[in-house]
């Protein structure tokens, strides 16, 4: 038995402004600093063995802080852009709430989560999940077969891709999940790679809202 354990990066500062960020590579304010330490501290009672991340800062950071939580400073990421955010094209840097009020909440909600819904110079979630999880297969399922526990820290779309392939989850089912900052979820996996548990820590009660 291993765990597979997922953590979105804590707040940044264009989350806290409720831009779309996608590629830009923005760090956490003092709030994502303190969601990652909660993180941490859920995460403490868990051999961590192999950590993951994308390219981008703010799951650096977050990694940095749950780190120095769970006292293993010999740890060093695995960093990858297979990982990273949806590019948001257009609507990068725009608020997305002048963007709903802009379209309306179906157009909004294409946008935003919809799975083939395309976005000028953008990525779709179907994009995501097409980087996301053909990386998961051939460098972290194979970990996990191994016994060792394995944490990701990445960004809502990427994580959300993720546990679509992992729970089953229909094209609507992901669009409607939310995966807030720095919550955690953590999967029991078996010898063969199957998904045998979940649970969900360090809730976070303003997911969706950001």
């Amino acid at each position: 038995m291993a765990y597979l354990i997922l953590v979105r990066h804590g707040k940044s500062e264009w989350n806290k402004l409720g831009k779309w960020t996608g590629w830009t590579d923005i760090g956490l304010v003092e709030e994502g600093l303190e969601e990652a330490k909660r993180a941490g501290e859920a995460i403490k009672d868990f051999r961590i063995d192999i950590v993951h991340v994308s390219d981008l800062k703010r799951t650096h950071e977050t990694w940095r802080e749950i780190q120095n939580v769970i006292g293993r400073s010999d740890l060093k990421a695995k960093a990858h852009p297979a990982l990273k955010e949806r590019s948001y094209g257009i609507h990068t840097g725009k608020n997305k709430w002048d963007v709903k009020k802009e379209v309306g909440e179906e157009e909004f909600q294409k946008i935003r989560r919809g799975w083939h819904y395309p976005i000028p110079e953008g990525e779709t979630m179907k994009d995501v999940h097409d980087r996301a999880v053909p990386y998961y297969e051939k460098h972290i399922l194979p970990e996990l077969k191994a016994g060792k526990n394995v944490l990701i820290v990445g960004h809502g779309n990427t994580l959300r891709a993720m546990v679509k392939y992992f729970e089953g989850l229909s094209e609507e089912g992901v669009s409607d999940l939310e995966f807030g900052l720095g919550e955690v979820y953590v999967y029991d996996v078996d010898e063969k790679g199957k998904i045998v548990g979940k649970e969900i820590r360090a809730a976070n009660p303003e997911k969706g809202k950001v």
